[in-house]
C-alpha cells in the first residue's frame, strides 16, 4: 500500500494555486480545495451555516441560501467580523480535510499524493498537518491583472484581500517548494509536471 503524502498548495492572491492543483489532479493526485469545502458547508442547512447567518445577519441569505459574495462584502468591511467568521470556518474546513485524508488513506489508491489547496494555510496555522508545502507566487502587477480579469473587482479589493494575508516573502521562506507563475499556462503546466514527479519520488 502506498504511503499517502499530504501536500498543501498555498501562495499569493491570483498567483495560480488552482491551476497548479488542476494540473496535479490531471496527473493523478487526489485534490481537495478549502474554498470548495466552504461552499459545500455553507450551501447546506448545517449548524455551521446557521452560526454564520447569526453572526452576519439575514442579509447574506438570497433565495434561502447563503450568498458568498454578500458574505465577502460584509466581512471585508469589518475586520472583527472577518476574524469571527474565520474562527467558525477554519476548524470546520480542517476537520473535513482531515476526514478526507483519512478516508483516502484507507483506500487502495493509485496515487500517493493528497493535495489540499489552502490560500490561508499559514494564517490559520495548519501547516503542521502537511509534509510538503508548495507556495505559488507571481509578480504583483501580473497577479493584480489576473485578479481583476477573474473577479471584475478593483485594485482596492485586491489590496484589501492581500492585507489580511502574511506577506508573500514570508510564505516563501516557509515553503518546501516554490513555483513562480509569471508566464503562460503551458509553462505552469511544465513546472507542475516537474513538481509532481519530485513529490512522487521523495
Amino acid at each position: 500500500m502506498l504511503k499517502l503524502k499530504a501536500v498543501a498548495i498555498t501562495g499569493g492572491l491570483s498567483c495560480g494555486k488552482s491551476s497548479v492543483c488542476y494540473f496535479l489532479e490531471k496527473l493523478g493526485a487526489y485534490v481537495v480545495s478549502s474554498d470548495t469545502i466552504v461552499h459545500q458547508l455553507l450551501s447546506a442547512d448545517t449548524s455551521l451555516a446557521q452560526e454564520v447567518i447569526k453572526l452576519l445577519g439575514k442579509k447574506i441569505v438570497v433565495d434561502q441560501k447563503i450568498n458568498r459574495s454578500l458574505v465577502a462584502q460584509t466581512v471585508f468591511e469589518n475586520p472583527k467580523q472577518l476574524k469571527q467568521l474565520e474562527k467558525l470556518l477554519h476548524p470546520a474546513v480542517y476537520r473535513e480535510i482531515d476526514g478526507q485524508y483519512k478516508l483516502q488513506k484507507k483506500k487502495e489508491l493509485q496515487t500517493k499524493l493528497f493535495v489540499a489547496e489552502i490560500p490561508l494555510l499559514f494564517e490559520s496555522e495548519y501547516q503542521s498537518f502537511f509534509e510538503t508545502i508548495v507556495v505559488v507566487v507571481a509578480d504583483e502587477k501580473l497577479a493584480m491583472k489576473r485578479f481583476k480579469q477573474k473577479t471584475g473587482l478593483s485594485v482596492d479589493h485586491y489590496y484589501k484581500r492581500t492585507a489580511r494575508q502574511i506577506p508573500i516573502q514570508e510564505k516563501m521562506k516557509r515553503a518546501d517548494e516554490i513555483i513562480h507563475n509569471n508566464e503562460d499556462l503551458s509553462h505552469l503546466k511544465a513546472k507542475t509536471f516537474t513538481l509532481y514527479h519530485k513529490l512522487m519520488a521523495s
